[in-house]
Parts: structure tokens; sequence; C-alpha cells
């Protein structure tokens, strides 16, 4: 009986840890804009083209999620060395694109709430 719950207690362990390792890390809008005035930061925009002509963040790269080879494109012009700060219009895109690339190795930090939240913070 012993064995089967100490069996069942690493099983519950590796479980957790293994989630746990999944997380995607996420910065603020606020962090982005304090962060990006001190360094030289990969920030990529997930955004359809037609999207990114009502505005972007300076010095982003854009990939479009939706292009078929995104990933391969990402792993391409990305170093994997840097963190890589993701953002779309509001958040789900850069969700999704920052769990791919973390799969491929990648540092990821997703920024929450996107440029919807960018543009609402920093409004002149």
């Amino acid at each position: 009986m012993t064995k089967n719950i100490l069996s069942l207690f690493l099983m519950v362990f590796f479980f957790i840890n293994c989630n746990a390792q999944e997380e995607i890390k996420t910065i603020s809008t606020k962090e982005l804009k304090i962060l990006l005035s001190k360094e030289n930061v990969q920030l990529l925009d997930v955004r359809t083209p037609i999207e990114t002509k009502f505005g972007y963040i300076e010095s982003a790269l854009f990939i479009n999620y939706f292009n078929s080879d995104f990933v391969e494109q990402a792993v391409n012009k990305l170093d994997k060395e840097k963190p890589v700060y993701v953002y779309c219009r509001s958040g789900k895109r850069s969700a999704k694109a920052s769990k791919l690339l973390k799969e491929k190795g990648f540092n990821v930090f997703d920024v929450l709430g996107g440029y919807n939240q960018w543009t609402k913070e920093n409004q002149k």
C-alpha cells in the first residue's frame, strides 16, 4: 500500500511539474514600455498586415500568425539566445504563437492585452 501511495504521489508531482513548465510567461504593456526604453529587445508582432496599417509598436518584427510557415519564419528570424516578447491585437493569437515558439526552444513572454492595451495606455 505504501508503494502505491508513493507511486501516486510521484505521478502527481511529475504531472504538476510538467504543466508548470508549459506555462507561458507574461508581461504587461506597462512593463514592456519600460523594458523597451532600456533595452533592445526582440519584439514580435503576430498580427496581419492589414492590422499593422493601423499602428504598431516601434522596433517590432512582423510575422503574421496566420501564415502557414509562421513557425519556420520565426525560427529563421529570431535569436533563441534572447527573450522574445510577442503581441497581437488583443492577446489571443500571441498566446498561441508564444506556445508554438516555446515548443521550439524560445524564451517567450506574451504581452497581455496586445496592441489594444498598448494604445489605450499610450494615447497622447
